[in-house]
């Protein structure tokens, strides 16, 4: 009896709808990570002073530079070497790649845990793997944000630097922005997957029932409280 009713409220405690939600938050923030890592759209020229009409636009991104004339033709480099990459794009390709790998081992630690699936058997385990591919998630969130946070800074600062000349200043691109935006899917997801399954009571401590919670408690019955319902149930007969 005690471990039907600590599955049952185990069972009961991790909702499937809110690990739907928190996985496709997390998933959806991880194809944002891995679009920004292959666009090169991190640093744009800036159409500034008196270039404001040019005749090349400046791509640079993780992997390449591209260059795109005014007839709309696109050319596009990969980088010979990682010094070619300024320390803050540096920075961001390792962040980014690590933040890919452990948004893909967050998925696969969540198949394991997941309500849906029939990896683990018992909901105590599969519980705490949800748990822990929630603070993956939210770990990879944390990596992401930390790349694109430093080189928008760096792009910042070097525009607002009057000893950079004008034709070497760089603007936000997309990539900045989808990093940001991909960060906060990341967070929620992963925040969401670790909150899915909060301890959870029976009845309340005056009926002798103790606490059941998703880390394995049972339930313990006060048996002088048994002894009185069914005296009182046999008064009534």
């Amino acid at each position: 009896m005690k471990r039907l009713l600590s599955t049952a409220s185990e069972a009961s405690s991790c909702p499937m709808a809110l690990q739907e939600l928190g996985i496709s938050l997390s998933m959806t923030g991880l194809a944002g990570t891995i679009l920004i890592c292959a666009l090169p759209m991190w640093k744009v020229t800036a159409f500034i002073g008196t270039h404001l009409v040019v005749m090349q636009v400046f791509w640079e991104g993780l992997w390449m530079t591209c260059v795109s004339e005014y007839t709309g033709q696109m050319q596009c480099k990969l980088y010979d070497a990682l010094l070619d990459l300024s320390p803050d794009l540096q920075a961001a390709r390792g962040l980014i790649c690590i933040s890919m790998v452990l948004g893909c081992l967050g998925f696969l630690i969540f198949l394991l845990g997941a309500r849906c699936t029939n990896c683990l058997g018992h909901p105590r385990f599969k519980a705490k793997v949800v748990l822990s591919s929630g603070a993956i998630f939210c770990l990879a969130a944390l990596t992401t944000v930390v790349a694109v946070s430093w080189t928008a800074n760096t792009i910042i600062t070097e525009f607002h630097n009057p000893r950079v000349p004008e034709v070497l200043k760089r603007e936000l691109g997309a990539a900045i922005y989808i990093g940001f935006v991909a960060f906060g899917l990341l967070l929620c997801g992963g925040a969401i997957l670790c909150l899915s399954c909060p301890p959870q009571r029976v009845r309340g401590s005056s009926s002798g029932l103790k606490d059941v919670t998703a880390d394995g408690a049972t339930a313990d019955f006060d048996s002088s409280n048994v002894y009185n319902y069914d005296f009182a149930k046999s008064a009534g007969n």
